[in-house]
C-alpha cells in the first residue's frame, strides 16, 4: 500500500488529504509535538530527519514525500504589506537545502507554498474555489520527479469577507488567517476548508485543506 513522508507536517491537513486519496500509511515530521495530527508524528527538524533517512535507506520505504516548509521568508504577506510597515523578522528560506535533498532520495515529491516569491516551480495551483471549498487560499506545488495536468483556475464567486481599509465586505469565502478584522472564527474555519480534527487557531491558519492534497494524492495514484 502507497506510503507519504509528510515533512512540516504541522496538523495534518496535507497527510489527511492524501489518505483520503488512498495512501494507507502518512509519517508526519514536524519540529513540535502535533498531538491533534490523525497520523503518526515523528518530532525533530525536517532536514536533518529526511537526511537520516536518506543515509539510513530508511526513506525506501516511501512512495511520495511532501514537504509544507515555512512560508514566511518568501509569502506575499511577508513581501508585501509586512515588509512596507516594517513588520515582522528575518526569515531563513529552506527550500534551497530542502529541494537539494529530495532529489537526492530519488523518490517523487511535492513541495507546497502559498503565493509570494517562494523559489519554487509552480507546476501547480490549487485554490478552494475548484474544491467549492469556504476559502480562496491559492497555494502552489512543485511536483519532482512527476507531473500532472494543471486544472482549470474557476472564477471566484465573490470577495473575502471582512475589513478592507476601513471598509466591510460581504463574500461567499473567509478569512481563514489572522484574528481580527472579520477573520474567520475557529468553527468557520473548521467548516471552510473540511478539517474537524483540531480547534487550535494557529494550526488551521497554517494548514492546507485536504481537498488539495487528495486531489494530488490521487493524480500521483493514477499516473
Amino acid at each position: 500500500m502507497p506510503r507519504l513522508l509528510d515533512l512540516f507536517c504541522c496538523s495534518g491537513g496535507a497527510g489527511t488529504g492524501y489518505h483520503q486519496a488512498g495512501f494507507d500509511t502518512i509519517i508526519g515530521v514536524d519540529n513540535k509535538r502535533r498531538p491533534r495530527n490523525p497520523h503518526p508524528v515523528l518530532v525533530g527538524d525536517a532536514l536533518t530527519t529526511l537526511a537520516h533517512f536518506i543515509a539510513t535507506g530508511a526513506i525506501e520505504q516511501f512512495d511520495l514525500i511532501h514537504a509544507s516548509p515555512p512560508c514566511q521568508e518568501g509569502c506575499a504577506l511577508t513581501v508585501g504589506t509586512n515588509a512596507a510597515m516594517g513588520w515582522g523578522g528575518k526569515h531563513t528560506q529552506l527550500i534551497p537545502a530542502l529541494r537539494q535533498l529530495l532529489d537526492a532520495t530519488g523518490k517523487p515529491y511535492v513541495i507546497e507554498q502559498p503565493n509570494g516569491r517562494a523559489p519554487i516551480r509552480k507546476d501547480l495551483k490549487l485554490c478552494g474555489e475548484m474544491f467549492s471549498l469556504g476559502v480562496i487560499r491559492h497555494r502552489n506545488f512543485e511536483l519532482g520527479g512527476w507531473t500532472t495536468p494543471q486544472p482549470p483556475h474557476l472564477k471566484h464567486r465573490g470577495r473575502v469577507r471582512g475589513m478592507r481599509h476601513g471598509q466591510w465586505f460581504e463574500g461567499p469565502y473567509v478569512a481563514a488567517y489572522g484574528e481580527g478584522g472579520g477573520k474567520a472564527t475557529v468553527a468557520e474555519m473548521q467548516q471552510a476548508m473540511g478539517i474537524d480534527w483540531t480547534d487550535v487557531r494557529e494550526e488551521l491558519t497554517e494548514a492546507i485543506p485536504p481537498a488539495y492534497t487528495a486531489h494530488i494524492g490521487r493524480a500521483f495514484l493514477t499516473r
